[in-house]
């Protein structure tokens, strides 16, 4: 297939982002922004992205859409929550993560992670700096965000980690940031990025894209 059909292809098949399928509907707002970097704490542990996505959601549903609410929330609402999505390997250490997290933002940044952005000058690398401050968030969770978070925050563009290149180029896409960017119009990076993730988890080859068309 060409290039420009491969990119039809996949973000037909795999261009929801991981935020859309959590129900986050992404804004440069805070709370928005919380709940991103909710999902991304979730997702930081060896589990799957539709348990992640499931936890983020009954959190959600549960009232936990901002650092001070979930700064000051009952543990067990936390555990029942993550009960709900069969969340339930990590559900304690998860709970002292977010719970603490929250308070950092609050404390640090006045529960804006705008701030955080800020202070960064909006560079990819200083923000991915800043988020490994946050517990759980290693390198993977920061790259988690900022694949997710250049919808909405152009100096992130474009995004691509490791995983996603070594995939585009096994699809006959180029391997490089720029050059795949290229491929899409620019608010569409992060969907590209996601698609990219997902047909790299489901072990997808240029052959088996090509006969899912």
């Amino acid at each position: 297939m060409s290039e420009h059909r491969t990119v039809v292809e996949l973000l037909a098949r795999y261009g929801t982002t991981y935020a859309e399928e959590a129900g986050i509907a992404l804004r440069d707002k805070p709370a928005p922004l919380y709940q991103l970097l909710v999902l991304t704490v979730l997702c930081s542990v060896r589990i799957s992205a539709a348990t992640a996505t499931a936890a983020a959601r009954e959190l959600h549903a549960a009232g936990l859409r901002t650092p001070r609410r979930m700064a000051g929330a009952d543990r067990r609402l936390l555990i029942a929550a993550f009960g709900r999505a069969h969340y339930v390997r990590y559900d304690e250490s998860t709970a002292t993560a977010l719970r603490r997290g929250a308070e950092l933002l609050l404390d640090r940044w006045h529960g804006d992670l705008r701030r955080l952005r800020d202070e960064a000058e909006g560079e990819s690398e200083r923000i991915g700096e800043l988020l490994r401050e946050f517990p759980r968030i290693g390198p993977v969770g920061s790259a988690i965000f900022r694949r997710e978070a250049q919808a909405v925050w152009p100096s992130l563009r474009p995004f691509f980690d490791e995983r996603t290149m070594t995939e585009a180029r096994a699809l006959g896409l180029p391997g490089g940031p720029a050059a795949l960017a290229a491929l899409v119009p620019p608010e569409d990076a992060a969907r590209l990025a996601a698609a990219l993730t997902r047909a790299s988890l489901d072990h997808v080859d240029a052959d088996g894209l090509g006969a899912a068309a």
